[in-house]
């Protein structure tokens, strides 16, 4: 590990000093490329050195403790720094470990994330809604963009589907195991005898897919344009500048509405398709590799039930960590993070698990 943190080191000194170099500065990709290289060994090699100060100072204290001679008082001081340097090492060679585990390589995309209402009717479909909104509301604390990619809405203002891009630095870091059937269980406003039925909806995170990774041969396509059309009157057009693309070797159906260019839904119709081509690839790739791994956070798959919104409880339960917050209502206004947090922990600790 420790041979790993030392060229690691050397990197981030040499990757410092090119940064200084006005030739570098002056290439906009060159430099791009250095700096989020920086970024990303920034944390590392911060606590390395930590590591390598608290290492210092728990072998002189040692020595001293060692070599005797000290007054009372004197020896408490040193033998207190021991013991508080000696367990600052065990906590940074924890903290090493996890920053020192292999990245997924699409934390650092954006993402796409389709919610479909499902066994519930309309209230499946408003619950897709509160979920839309959710996530929204988390993007907009953390400074993502979010684009509407295609919306199929209901007449009481529910989401039969809706697919949407969020932009923003680590979004699919922080949102990849959403994937799955999150269940709700409350009192619909439409039930007079109050009681409680329970829906589902299922979400699904892409990493969305550049262009030269993910190519798409033209031949493939079947590309037709229909009139977009919404509840209440919404979106409706007399143009057909609705975009739906058929990918025929694998049977995958994207459409686009949102917009009222055709151009602009056949681009975002696009951008949808590559995402949904590559995460079925990345799904094919990780099932291989679950097979192998002896414990991980959830699947990824969209049939596995992850999670409980319980209303009357004001409970949310997500099953793969065992985890229960009492805090309903801050969770669906897009409080998300003390449950990220944990889902990220949980999937460092199955991976520092396989690693031992």
């Amino acid at each position: 590990m420790f041979e790993k943190l030392q060229s690691a080191e050397e990197k981030f000194e040499e990757i410092s000093q090119k940064l200084t170099d006005p030739e570098i500065i002056s290439d906009n990709e060159q430099y791009k490329n250095l700096m989020k290289e920086y970024k990303k060994l920034s944390p590392l090699i911060e606590k390395y050195r930590a590591y390598k100060k608290a290492k210092a100072d728990f072998e002189e204290a040692k020595e001293m403790l060692e070599a005797g001679g000290l007054d009372k008082e004197f020896k408490e001081i040193v033998q207190e720094e021991f013991e508080t340097n000696r367990d600052k090492m065990e906590q940074l060679t924890d903290e090493i470990r996890i920053l020192l585990l292999p990245t997924d390589p699409n934390d650092d995309k954006n993402v796409i994330v389709e919610i479909r209402g499902g066994a519930g009717g309309e209230e499946a479909a408003l619950f897709a809604h509160s979920l839309f909104r959710m996530y929204s509301m988390y993007a907009e604390s953390k400074g993502w963009k979010v684009d509407i990619l295609n919306l199929n809405e209901t007449e009481l203002g529910g989401i039969k589907e809706i697919s949407f891009s969020i932009e923003g630095e680590g979004a699919y870091s922080r949102l990849k195991f959403e994937s799955g059937v999150h269940r709700v269980q409350r009192v619909p406003e439409t039930e007079s005898s109050g009681r409680i039925h329970t829906s589902t909806v299922t979400v699904a995170v892409l990493p969305e897919a550049e262009e030269v990774e993910f190519e798409i041969n033209p031949a493939d396509l079947q590309i037709d344009t229909y009139r977009s059309g919404g509840a209440g009157g919404q979106h409706v057009n007399k143009t057909e500048s609705a975009i739906r693309i058929t990918h025929i070797p694998t049977g995958v159906v994207v459409e686009c509405q949102d917009e009222r260019s055709q151009y602009k839904n056949k681009d975002k119709a696009m951008k949808l398709l590559r995402s949904r081509l590559y995460e079925a690839k990345l799904r094919e790739q990780n099932q291989k590799i679950a097979s192998e791994r002896k414990s991980q956070v959830g699947t990824g798959d969209r049939s596995e039930r992850i999670r409980t919104y319980n209303f009357p409880q004001g409970r949310l339960t997500d099953h793969r960590i065992g985890l229960t917050l009492y805090r309903l209502e801050e969770n669906l206004n897009g409080n998300l993070d003390e449950l990220i947090d944990a889902l990220v922990t949980a999937d460092q600790a199955a991976k520092l698990a396989e690693e031992e």
